[in-house]
């Protein structure tokens, strides 16, 4: 499976300063960003919740970032805001992103690395706008893909309110521990090592039947535990109250729904 992700775009960031600008911004840490690989990461507000996700490349001139294009803009504008006296630029591209596994990337990328969330999740490749026709730009393949993996996308997060625990950015490699600060560090930081988090995105799937197009709502008896987020069929993400993720009687419109717990979600955290 290869497939164009058409809601994704890429920024490049270059200037001398341009990593050690990220560096005090976003979630992970760019020391270990090689041209060999890349890193998920994201921005939040000073509160610790999300404003978006990215994956990181790195050149010999510039670090590359992939992230949702409805984003953008507003990561032009947010980062630019923190530039001061730092030596960074920062555009938008017009290279493309694409997604595989099972099939090697094709040629004539400008970069591509393995997916760092999971070993068994794929690859990812930025490539120029020329070679988009020969590759399908249908995702759902991809979709499908992430939804047996339990991985989260942009879509599954609410700007603003989600935090980055809740789409298990820390389980999934998308923030370090020990870089230091970043904007909403402190937040991310006590919740972590608290123990306070109350909910987390986790794949579902129903018994009988599909999961809407859009919206829906899980129950216990007649109680909200969880919101329905990127959906196929009768497979979900969901995000889920803790009370609820070993409940026998997790439904949606009276249908049961099970929790599928994904290998690398730690055992210790799953009750």
């Amino acid at each position: 499976m290869i497939e164009l992700l058409p809601d994704r775009s890429v920024l490049a960031i270059t200037g001398t300063d341009r990593t050690s600008f990220l560096q005090g911004l976003v979630t992970n840490d760019l020391t270990s960003l090689t041209e060999n690989r890349c890193i998920w990461s994201a921005l939040l507000t000073a509160q610790g919740r999300w404003l978006s996700e990215f994956f990181l490349y790195s050149t010999s001139s510039e670090i590359l970032m992939d992230c949702p294009s409805s984003h953008a803009e507003m990561l032009i504008k947010h980062l630019s805001r923190f530039r001061l006296r730092a030596y960074v630029q920062i555009k938008l591209t017009d290279f493309l992103v694409i997604v595989g596994h099972d099939a090697p990337p094709p040629k004539d990328i400008i970069l591509t690395a393995s997916d760092p969330r999971l070993p068994n999740a794929g690859w990812r490749a930025i490539l120029p706008q020329d070679q988009s026709p020969s590759i399908p730009s249908n995702t759902t393949q991809w979709i499908k893909h992430r939804l047996n993996l339990g991985l989260p996308d942009y879509v599954d997060f609410i700007s603003e309110k989600t935090l980055p625990l809740e789409a298990n950015m820390d389980l999934l490699h998308g923030v370090s521990w020990s870089k230091g600060c970043y904007m909403g560090q402190e937040l991310t930081a006590r919740t972590h090592y608290r123990g306070l988090l109350k909910r987390r995105l986790l794949p579902v799937t129903l018994t009988e039947g599909h999961f809407p197009e859009a919206g829906g709502t899980l129950m216990i008896a007649d109680k909200e535990v969880g919101d329905i987020r990127t959906r196929s069929g009768n497979q979900a993400l969901a995000l889920l109250r803790k009370e609820a993720w070993d409940a026998p009687n997790l439904t949606y419109n009276e249908t049961p729904v099970s929790v599928l717990w994904p290998e690398w979600f730690p055992l210790e955290m799953r009750s």
